[in-house]
């Protein structure tokens, strides 16, 4: 039986040969079968995911590293707080309790550590990593007024199109070029559909431009999404009381940003006066 946590120490790491000296070497023909046979490989190396340090495979040790990670610890904090390590690091005694049931559900340990029965050939002790969020960049952009294009099969159709705006974040800063536009698509409910398109133009020399795609939702109590389409009180609207949020796709053939093409980002948004801001993730 395994100590308390051994579960959460094994979903922390990933297992790999660091060297190529850990990998099987070739048995020399002389060597009996049965030796052969009975030979195993050295040990695997295993790299902390919070902090990416790197060290043996030893569950003793790992359990040590993860009682000081303070990554570990902090991402813990939020996502787990019942997590045994966590109130091992906090009170200096291990947390003993009753095992409980298996689920009957499908839930997120079961995803992470398999499902009972299951046939897949990948060893439990390697975990499926869970994606993070970056703070990347953030957009902020002048807006004409919207035209209507009428109701159609699907909710009411508006369009949008930028005036100008600017950008700045981690990979860069620049402008963004005049001309594109958002093609909004109003449900009964007032919910949007938002499906824009931007071209961004960096400040280097001479500038790259980024294609920027995003396609996402605007949704809340339908009284806070009137005012949001109503210039005098769109300023006053909270944007905690309204969700909007986005896909963002980028994609470039400059060499210096071709990173950009690969990426994966989500986006959260607010709207003030004749301006929309967004704030860009970066998911890792």
């Amino acid at each position: 039986m395994g100590r308390i946590g051994d579960g959460d120490i094994h979903n922390a790491y990933l297992e790999f040969r660091a060297k190529e000296s850990d990998k099987v070497q070739p048995f020399p023909a002389f060597l009996p079968r049965l030796r052969r046979r009975t030979h195993h490989p050295q040990c695997l190396s295993a790299q902390c995911i919070y902090c990416q340090s790197i060290r043996a495979k030893n569950t003793s040790r790992q359990r040590a590293h993860l009682l000081e990670c303070p990554a570990y610890l902090n991402a813990m904090k939020e996502q787990n707080p019942d997590n045994p390590i966590l109130h091992e690091a906090v009170n200096g005694t291990p947390v003993h309790h009753t095992p409980a049931k298996t689920p009957k559900k499908r839930d997120l340990d079961t995803m992470v550590n398999g499902f009972q029965g299951s046939t897949s050939s990948a060893p439990q002790s390697f975990p499926i990593p869970k994606p993070q969020l970056e703070r990347d960049f953030q957009m902020s952009v002048q807006l004409n007024p919207k035209i209507s294009v009428g109701p159609g099969i699907w909710g009411q159709r508006n369009w949008v199109s930028f005036v100008s705006g600017h950008w700045n974040g981690r990979f860069g800063k620049g402008t963004v070029v005049p001309g594109g536009q958002d093609s909004q698509l109003i449900a009964p409910d007032l919910s949007t559909h938002i499906d824009a398109k931007y071209l961004l133009q960096t400040h280097d020399h001479p500038p790259a431009f980024i294609a920027v795609k995003m396609d996402g939702w605007r949704v809340g109590p339908r009284d806070v999404l009137e005012k949001l389409e109503d210039p005098s009180q769109i300023d006053e609207v909270d944007p905690k009381t309204y969700s909007f949020r986005v896909n963002v796709h980028m994609e470039t053939g400059d060499a210096r940003y071709l990173i950009l093409n690969t990426g994966m980002w989500v986006a959260s948004g607010v709207r003030r006066g004749t301006e929309v801001i967004y704030d860009a993730f970066r998911v890792i």
